[in-house]
């Protein structure tokens, strides 16, 4: 279910052209796993049988734990010198800033094997296929509304560092549990993982797009035409396979041979092996710039960066400094019919109204709109069918043609 709030204004009168920029980001970037760079690793569990008192005593395990595990944490090191890699100005853009649907907010109840069961005390209770899984949340700023005993029975809680890169622990209150299970999102089969990041290899946030993605994919089918589609920071590879399995081409970009490796991994699951999908483990910066000196261009591209991150050779993304540049060279790859670019931004320290006013002067002269907000996902309790509170969990915007 999306639930959709906007108000829409349209821009009067041009600006003149301007010179372009003569700050390029100064920066190589990358294209890591956004909160995701060790996707692949096995975490590090304890099997013990819970002492706890729900939620409250999960959260001061998770505290106690970041205090052991702040040595390990992948914050930027700095032994690692920055690997320069090349750039480009930003160009010049004139003409009318493209219309504006603001503030949006896009919204799921779950699909497939996952539902957002209950949230509280800076944390929450999910459902992944047969699993109920706790984990920290920062968001969730009031009490939950289930029972200390149904968070206790939990299959796995997550104990570490509640900073979204964090490092930490996964203990399983009632019997040791494997490192994968079986998962499905919209069709796609895939591995569920406990990492030592507390990710579990799906950020079901993304439904949303990705099921406005899958009706743009079939949509043009039924028409005759194949869309090509680019997801750049890919993770695991469900948005790609989920527009592969709807009748896309598309090239999936991650800077994480990990993540690459789990991609392929997931494809197999789909049975989607023939499908056509180009698994790229490479610096997203590098690609991209690679791909408008070739010409190459895609009708919808995907990004979903990280605030901070390193590529497979040491180069270095600060989505502050080098987002710009990004969705500069993102518009150059970008089809006369393209059908939209989308742009995720995750534990930054922002307004939406950040990224959608550098979107909109990204495509200012390209007509369409761009769509801004928030994505939220609804709390649906224990049966997945409780209309419950909703958690934010990122910001987004979205350029759409007219």
């Amino acid at each position: 279910m999306i639930a959709v709030k906007n108000k829409e204004r349209r821009p009067t009168g041009k600006r003149p052209e301007k010179p372009a920029a003569k700050g390029a980001p100064k920066s190589p970037a990358k294209s890591p796993d956004k909160r995701r760079s060790e996707a692949g690793s096995r975490p590090a569990v304890v099997a013990t049988r819970t002492r706890s008192t729900g939620p409250q005593a999960a959260r001061s395990e998770g505290r106690a734990e970041a205090q052991t595990t702040q040595s390990r944490r992948p914050d930027r090191p700095q032994a690692q010198p920055h690997v320069p890699v090349e750039t480009r100005p930003l160009l010049a853009r004139s003409g009318d800033l493209p219309a504006e649907r603001v503030p949006i907010i896009l919204e799921s109840s779950g699909a497939g094997d996952f539902h957002l069961i209950d949230t509280g005390r800076g944390l929450k209770l999910e459902q992944y296929g047969d699993y109920r899984v706790v984990r920290p949340e920062a968001q969730a700023l009031w009490q939950p509304t289930l029972a200390d005993d149904i968070w206790e029975n939990a299959d796995a809680i997550f104990t570490g560092d509640t900073d979204e890169d964090g490092m930490g622990r996964w203990r399983f209150p009632a019997q040791t549990l494997g490192e994968t299970w079986p998962l499905a999102l919209l069709g796609i089969d895939f591995h569920g993982r406990f990492t030592a990041f507390r990710h579990v290899g799906v950020f079901p946030e993304q439904i949303v797009h990705w099921e406005w993605m899958k009706d743009r994919v079939e949509e043009a089918a039924k028409a005759g035409r194949t869309l090509k589609v680019l997801n750049l920071f890919g993770y695991t590879g469900v948005a790609s396979l989920v527009a592969a399995a709807a009748g896309a081409e598309v090239t999936h970009v991650d800077a994480s041979k990990k993540a690459i490796g789990w991609g392929r991994e997931n494809q197999s699951l789909s049975r989607l092996e023939k499908a056509p999908i180009r698994w790229i483990c490479e610096d997203a910066m590098k690609f991209i710039l690679r791909e408008e000196r070739r010409g190459n261009t895609y009708d919808i591209i995907l990004t979903d960066p990280p605030k901070f991150g390193r590529g497979p050779n040491g180069e270095v993304w600060h989505l502050f400094d080098h987002l710009p540049l990004m969705l500069d060279v993102c518009r150059q790859l970008l089809s006369p019919k393209a059908v939209g670019l989308v742009l995720t931004a995750y534990s930054i320290r922002a307004s939406f109204y950040s990224i959608h006013e550098l979107m909109r002067e990204t495509m200012r002269g390209a007509d369409g709109v761009v769509e801004s907000g928030e994505l939220v996902i609804r709390e649906a309790g224990l049966d997945g069918k409780v209309h419950g509170r909703a958690l934010s969990t990122s910001l987004f915007s979205r350029w759409v043609p007219a």
